[in-house]
């Protein structure tokens, strides 16, 4: 004891950092999705649209949109005291698909950020993680003026395996993007403990 206090001092925590790629058509919300959740001020590779860019990026549905992530985006969320997620939002565009396969290198999942107005846009992210058995859930980014839909419907257009989490959120909000973050660790993390058990057996 030093001057009535232990001396012993708290353990230490070294936290596990897990890596989550955000995924998603063209002007989806994935940067605000980044920059809502991140407790550091999010890395993001913008640049502003132009009129030689008009022909290749494909801007229907979202005609006030004025930049383009160029590279990625980077956030980073403390979810507990032990676990720290990555965040690294990909870009939208086809253009830009070659750079999926360097961002996901280490991703423990992802999510595919959804628009009901776009719903195929997101088509391609799905497949993308599939293929590759990356552990995925969809998020259906609620966008003022969009029609609503049950999750079971989007679901059904999507044809989802019933086992991929569907979730609806507001990726401006913390706590539904939060939730979303959650969704997709547990995701991962069930599915890894399903392959090591087949593989005992």
């Amino acid at each position: 004891m030093v001057f009535g206090r232990s001396s012993r001092k708290k353990r230490l925590v070294e936290p596990v950092a897990l890596k989550i790629l955000v995924a998603g058509g063209f002007g989806v919300g994935k940067t605000t999705l980044v920059g809502a959740v991140s407790e550091i001020r999010p890395l993001r590779t913008e640049e502003a649209l132009t009129e030689a860019g008009r022909p290749v990026d494909d801007i229907e549905g979202v005609e006030n949109k004025s930049t383009t992530t160029v590279a990625m985006d980077f956030g980073r969320i403390t979810l507990r005291e032990d676990l720290v997620l990555y965040l690294f939002g990909t870009p939208g565009q086809d253009r830009f698909w070659f750079l999926w396969d360097e961002l996901a290198q280490g991703a423990l999942g992802a999510v595919v950020l959804a628009d009901t107005r776009r719903l195929e846009d997101c088509f391609a992210g799905i497949d993308y993680f599939e293929r590759r058995g990356i552990p995925f859930a969809v998020a259906v980014n609620c966008f003022e003026g969009a029609e609503r839909y049950p999750a079971e419907t989007v679901r059904a257009a999507l044809d989802l395996d019933e086992g991929v989490p569907l979730l609806l959120c507001d990726a401006r909000d913390r706590e539904t993007v939060k939730g979303v973050l959650i969704a997709v660790v547990e995701h991962a993390l069930a599915r890894s403990a399903d392959r090591r058990q087949t593989a005992a057996t």
